[in-house]
């Protein structure tokens, strides 16, 4: 009898770099499994999808434009991922995020995909809390894209269990599409090590993408109020511009570098620099998965101030590895700041806590398994 013919598993996002950065260790994992992996994203400026193939990853350009309303401009990127899936013919399909999710899963349900498994790392702007048109446009766009694709889906992985109560309630997430729950997408604790205790005046970290959604005002506000009774704090905001609706204009954060208030270093393609030299990592958002920079924090154990909103309040248990600040409240995360600052050998207790967790809970290879384990499912071996 001759060998088995090899399966083929094909990873659908939106950003190339995403794409490689959170979900090259899980390409490797089903590589390591005999799996021929094909990855399909769009390319954004400053990437080299090279990685991919270095890697030993066929990869595929999509020509997707994520943060765009336009259905006539889709048709391109439609087109070219029907052709991917038909020349392709991939036995598995994961997409990530949402117009991956849902335009994946209903093309590949047409081309015969046999398995469709999906996640979604967090609900985002469609979902977050707001006015205004475009934001209930988008909304009501996701819901009903997500209504349509998961239920074609035969698996969507979640990383905090109030999103998956969100899609169920407003009928999003049909109630015969399985699901599963993963602790975010791990943490590479080789990567990111604990180093010395900083000394000098305290130091607050912000690492996000610079939206209004993932707190960016609330930590300006914050900042505002803890230099009021600590002028020597330092407050740095590691982050690169984005197309999404919640953006922050670059003139607003030139404004407050040129104020004084925070320091503004840009995007970094690697933050550990950053994490070493600060005292307390700060997450202000809106709404999350489970998020990374969380993770990556207290991989190198920093304590953590973060809201007490889904995919957040996943990473901290309040008073033993940080603090948990209801949103949009910049006043209650100032406070938060002065009490860690007040008492840097409690910060220091909580950023051990939080190291301690990371070893428990986050470890970059069990979240893996893990995930590996659902988008292959009990329908196909060498699982």
């Amino acid at each position: 009898m001759g060998a088995a013919p090899q399966r083929t598993i094909l990873f659908l996002g939106a950003d190339a770099a995403y794409l490689h950065a959170f979900r090259g260790p899980l390409m490797r994992w089903f590589q390591a499994r005999g799996y021929r992996v094909v990855a399909v994203a769009a390319v954004l400026d400053g990437f080299d999808p090279a990685v991919f193939a270095a890697g030993g990853v066929t990869f595929h350009a999509w020509p997707l434009k994520k943060a765009s309303l336009d259905p006539i401009g889709d048709l391109t990127p439609l087109m070219t991922l029907w052709r991917v899936l038909r020349r392709e013919q991939p036995d598995l399909l994961f997409a990530h995020t949402i117009k991956p999710v849902i335009y994946g899963v209903i093309l590949s349900a047409l081309a015969g995909v046999k398995r469709r498994s999906v996640m979604i790392p967090g609900l985002g702007y469609a979902f977050t809390e707001g006015t205004g048109l475009k934001r209930r446009l988008v909304g009501w766009l996701a819901r009903h894209g997500y209504r349509t694709a998961l239920a074609r889906a035969h698996m969507a992985i979640f990383q905090n269990p109030d999103d998956v109560a969100a899609l169920r309630q407003t009928g999003a997430l049909p109630a015969a599409t399985p699901t599963g729950l993963v602790n975010g997408s791990g943490v590479d604790m080789d990567h990111y090590v604990p180093g010395p205790w900083p000394d000098g005046p305290p130091r607050f970290l912000m690492v996000a993408r610079l939206l209004r959604d993932k707190g960016v005002v609330e930590f300006i506000e914050a900042a505002r109020h803890v230099r009021r009774r600590l002028p020597d704090a330092r407050f740095v905001l590691v982050g690169g511009t984005d197309p999404n609706p919640a953006a922050i204009a670059q003139a607003e954060i030139d404004a407050w570098v040129a104020e004084g208030l925070i320091e503004a270093p840009g995007q970094t393609g690697d933050p550990r620099p950053y994490y070493a030299d600060c005292h307390v990592f700060v997450l202000p958002s809106y709404r999350e998965g489970t998020p990374r920079t969380n993770l990556e924090a207290m991989a190198m154990a920093r304590p953590i101030i973060t809201t007490d909103v889904p995919g957040c309040r996943q990473t901290v248990i309040h008073g033993e590895n940080g603090l948990m600040v209801p949103a949009r409240d910049g006043r209650a995360l100032g406070e938060a700041m002065l009490a860690l600052a007040g008492d840097m050998e409690a910060a220091r207790r909580m950023g051990l806590a939080g190291l301690r967790m990371c070893r428990e809970r986050f470890e970059l290879a069990a979240v893996t398994a893990e995930t590996g384990a659902l988008i292959i499912g009990n329908q196909l071996p060498n699982s």
